[in-house]
């Protein structure tokens, strides 16, 4: 990590008067008093973030105090207290395929696939929820029973969107290796549900792609140009379909993003274009996992899609750029099948997504254990970027979030 001293600040506020009044900015901000200041690239971005650290007057006893006040482009926004650190995972014994949002009651709420835990019970979409993303608590299994307009299967895959003032769920309704899988559709009005089915969107042999799971659903527009569509697929190619204004239909024909290297498909707007994530690789092989990540972008939602070389994915087995591997050594294999990004208070976004310890890869029934991570995007020439491309061990700084 990049030190420096408060000397250096002259060059970035233009002079010492600057300085000073930016460090009593700081100083009264943090209720810090006899403070000192240093600059540190916290956040490993290219800017110099700045700690404060003094004392303050608790009870009428002097106990230190320290802040730290992360850089963005020159505005210094957001505070967290010193020291306020996590290490991945952040949640086990398992939690794949996590869809996370953030509710109207200020928590955010994860979701992830069906499995038996290593306490025995069996969980059908469990549902986890947290203030700050790095400490989860369980809350609810989504459904009270598995829906039943498909005989045979579990419940995989769910994404979960607030929209129309109730929580909709698309899910994956699959056995391993199914030939007819479908995605159906549950809606709850609270996000700790129990969320009530309401069947069957597709399968496979109506919508005429195999392996029809791993759904993503997504607006883009505004007002009364808003546009919804379901977007999904596994290594069969990526398709995306409009919905009608129920969400629950769909108009027009579907279309092809991606080949078939890819599934668990997820599309970022930012910046008027659509960046396109979609896991590669086996993602249930316990520590041999090579599930992986890769990037494209377009000017479209419909595509054409363009890996950093300008070469497009649609072609089969084409795979993109490599955002995010497996790190062996380091203990975490199989990263991927990430959720939506989460931004922070301070403006850093963040991913969510599962991968395989090394060291203990599997659930007592002998399904690969995927548990939940986290970790930081930087954007980089307007590619996202996690730090190595593979999962973070070390201590991170905390998400930024306002109480």
């Amino acid at each position: 990590m990049k030190i420096t001293t408060v000397i250096f600040f002259i060059f970035i506020f233009g002079t010492v008067y600057e300085v000073q009044g930016q460090f009593q900015q700081f100083e009264n901000t943090a209720g810090i008093r006899h403070s000192c200041i240093v600059a540190a690239d916290i956040d490993n971005d290219g800017d110099m973030d700045i700690i404060t650290s003094g004392e303050t007057i608790e009870n009428n006893i002097t106990v230190a105090k320290s802040s730290i006040y992360l850089n963005n482009n020159g505005t210094f926004t957001g505070q967290t207290t010193a020291g306020s650190t996590y290490k991945n995972p952040v949640f086990v014994p398992d939690f794949a395929d996590p869809t996370v949002i953030k509710a109207g009651d200020g928590w955010y709420y994860a979701y992830g696939t069906e499995n038996t835990w290593t306490d025995g019970v069996h969980h059908i979409v469990p549902i986890i929820k947290s203030k700050n993303l790095t400490q989860w608590q369980f809350v609810a299994d989504a459904f009270k029973t598995r829906p039943s307009w498909k005989n045979n299967g579990g419940i995989w895959a769910p994404d979960v969107t607030y929209v129309n003032g109730k929580y909709y769920m698309y899910y994956s309704f699959s056995t391993w290796g199914d030939s007819n899988p479908g995605i159906g559709l549950a809606i709850s009005d609270t996000p700790e549900g129990p969320f009530v089915d309401q069947g069957k969107l597709f399968d496979s042999s109506f919508i005429g792609v195999s392996n029809s799971i791993d759904p993503y659903f997504m607006q883009s527009g505004s007002a009364g140009t808003l546009q919804s569509y379901l977007f999904w697929g596994s290594f069969n190619g990526i398709y995306g379909i409009e919905l009608n204004a129920d969400l629950r239909s769909f108009k027009g024909s579907k279309f092809k993003i991606a080949g078939n290297a890819f599934e668990a498909p997820y599309i970022k707007e930012k910046n008027g274009k659509y960046y396109f994530f979609g896991s590669v690789g086996s993602c249930c092989d316990g520590a041999n996992s090579q599930y992986r990540v890769g990037i494209a972008v377009s000017d479209n939602i419909r595509g054409p899609f363009k890996d950093k070389n300008g070469a497009g994915i649609l072609a089969d087995g084409i795979e993109g750029s490599l955002f995010l591997a497996g790190n062996v050594s380091g203990g975490w294999a199989g990263p991927g099948h990430n959720s939506k990004i989460i931004t922070d208070d301070a403006g850093t976004d963040y991913l969510l997504y599962h991968a395989v310890q090394v060291s203990d890869p599997f659930l007592p029934g002998g399904a690969t254990r995927r548990p939940l991570m986290l970790d930081k995007i930087n954007w980089i020439d307007n590619w996202p970027q996690i730090s190595g491309s593979v999962p973070g061990l070390s201590e991170q700084l905390i998400p930024i979030i306002k109480p």
